[in-house]
């Protein structure tokens, strides 16, 4: 008679069902490393994961951007991945028990307040999300973009309320681009992949509430050796390089 399935390897399987994964480029590998990465890195990794599959052959790398707490959840669920880089450190910390490496700090970013190209409500200043006739969007609080995002409104003293929270900071774009709201919180990254879609505001004080993105290799990794070349990439001059094009500042 098949002997039952164990509750861990069910876990896993249902981890790994979930999650958003994306090819990065090339063709079928020999192997596949996974990397969980905070939806604000998706430009970057990309283009980053794309570079490391040209620099070894037979080795496909595949992506799941989502926001950090989530994905730090599946890491500690076990899920079946070799990379988490987060948007900020205390959810990286969450992660604790999955952390087979010690986190490293590779980039930073702020927010701005961002608005569509037309800038339909004539917003101007971050005072403006106090107008009542200004619909502006931003992460929900339980992600690092959210936190941010509140710790800027209540240091500047606005008490406006937003008309949705959304899971992360591509959603909050979203909303901009699509005409559904006048301004939103996003990272300065953001604004620059969005080109002139938006605007990009200055908050008052954004340099008090800087994002830092750790990244490290988890125990649950079937490739270690190539989930620390991974992480070296990102760390290194050649990830230093590509992150500042993007906005990113150094940690």
């Amino acid at each position: 008679m098949p002997r039952p399935t164990s509750r861990p390897a069910l876990v896993a399987a249902a981890v790994l069902a979930l999650l958003p994964l994306s090819a990065c480029g090339g063709g079928d590998g020999d192997i596949t490393i996974t990397v969980l990465a905070a939806s604000s890195l998706t430009g970057t990794f990309t283009e980053l994961g794309q570079q490391f599959e040209a620099e070894h052959p037979g080795v496909r790398v595949k992506f799941a951007f989502d926001s950090s707490a989530t994905l730090a959840q599946q890491a500690t669920q076990g899920a079946p991945a070799d990379v988490l880089a987060t948007a900020d450190t205390t959810t990286m910390d969450s992660a604790g028990a999955a952390q087979a490496t010690k986190p490293e700090v590779f980039a930073t970013n702020v927010m701005v307040l961002a608005t569509p190209a037309a800038n339909p409500a004539h917003v101007s200043s971050f005072s403006d999300l106090d107008r009542s006739s200004v619909k502006f969007v931003m992460c929900v609080t339980t992600a690092p973009c959210g936190k941010v995002g509140q710790a800027l409104l209540d240091q500047d003293h606005i008490t406006g309320t937003p008309v949705s929270q959304e899971i992360d900071v591509k959603s909050v774009l979203a909303k901009l681009t699509e005409g559904e709201a006048d301004a939103g919180l996003v990272y300065t990254t953001d604004a620059v992949a969005a080109g002139d879609q938006v605007k990009a505001l200055r908050i008052p004080g954004s340099g008090k509430q800087v994002t830092s993105y750790p990244i490290v290799t988890l125990t649950q990794s079937k490739h270690p050796d190539l989930a620390q070349q991974f992480v070296d990439l990102v760390t290194g001059a050649t990830g230093r390089r590509t992150l500042v094009k993007a906005g990113f500042g150094r940690p």
